[in-house]
């Protein structure tokens, strides 16, 4: 006779449950199959990559879940070895045997730890800093502006072709707060045009919302990042690569973009009320639409530039090496 009254043991109803949750498990995996498919299984809920850059993030991302579940796998092997070797119906002891100050395995749990983060640091610090390194002179400078609650877009571009005006080495007033070692990247003649963006703004292909950052296939682009008022987030999302836009400080990085189309950028930060407003849209075309897009706005007036952000005071303008 079972202590619970009845010669039915007391596991059948946890087992039950067990194998019904399990169940349920495969069926919600299996249903989502209509939308998620095998083909994007490999990249682990990352979008597809659209920049030259961005295979790398992926490369590291999908390392560090390879890592992740050979760690996981080996902790709950040991897990379930334990549970179903020592169980105490098996082995009919109430207390089993105990093992202390056990130097090697001390020491084994000590330095497999210290192993796997000085691997996932070397990989990570490794691809930082090539995801971050500049080039001396890129094809293109677009200076990104957040504000509460959209973005500005200044492309510094010779637009009209005359490389005398302005002056060489004469940087805008507009620009003045970003520091010489990225400035003097400016290529000869940029009097530039500009895109202000509101949240009510639209992307005329395909709805989204917020203003549209247009950029051109196959040549690199520099992103000099700046705030007008608080920290803002520059994210593109299948760019794999999000940078803070921090008021007073100038964070800079460079892109190829590989794919043409019009992808989703938002803000990162929390920044506020509306930080949900913050979206806007990047659309890569060919470098003649580019080259044409920036005449449009130059002939609906939009030339010069908008107010880089909230300018530096001189120490922190230009503190950093100068690494270019």
């Amino acid at each position: 006779m079972s202590p619970y009254g009845s010669d039915r043991s007391p596991r059948r109803p946890m087992r039950r449950k067990l194998l019904q949750a399990l169940t349920a498990g495969v069926v919600l995996a299996t249903a989502t199959g209509c939308s998620y498919t095998w083909k994007n299984f490999p990249r682990l809920g990352m979008p597809t990559p659209v920049t030259e850059e961005a295979p790398r993030i992926l490369s590291l991302w999908q390392g560090s879940w390879a890592a992740a579940l050979i760690t996981g796998i080996l902790v709950w092997g040991l897990i379930m070895w334990s549970v179903i070797f020592h169980r105490r119906s098996r082995t009919k002891v109430q207390v089993p045997p105990q093992t202390r100050y056990n130097m090697p395995i001390e020491a084994l749990y000590t330095v497999v730890p210290l192993i796997i983060v000085s691997v996932l640091f070397y990989f990570t610090a490794r691809d930082e800093s090539k995801l971050l390194s500049l080039s001396a002179k890129p094809a293109h400078t677009i200076n990104v502006i957040g504000y509460q609650w959209s973005w500005g877009f200044n492309y510094v571009e010779n637009v009209d072709g005359d490389a005398a005006t302005p002056k060489a080495g004469e940087v805008p007033k507009e620009l003045d707060s970003i520091p010489d070692r990225f400035s003097k990247a400016f290529p000869a003649g940029a009097e530039g045009v500009y895109e202000k963006g509101v949240p009510g703004d639209r992307n005329p292909q395909t709805g989204n919302p917020g203003p549209t950052l247009v950029l051109p296939k196959g040549e690199k682009v520099r992103f000099i990042l700046s705030s007008n008022d608080v920290i803002h987030s520059f994210w593109v999302v299948p760019f794999l690569f999000k940078q803070d836009v921090i008021p007073g400080h100038t964070n800079v990085f460079e892109v190829t973009p590989s794919q043409e189309g019009t992808f989703m950028g938002k803000c990162a930060e929390l920044c506020g009320v509306d930080h949900s407003r913050m979206l806007f849209n990047v659309k890569v075309v060919s470098p003649e639409k580019y080259r044409e897009h920036l005449k449009q706005l130059a002939e609906k007036g939009q030339t010069g530039f908008l107010p880089a952000g909230i300018k530096q005071t001189d120490p922190a303008r230009n503190a950093e090496t100068n690494k270019l």
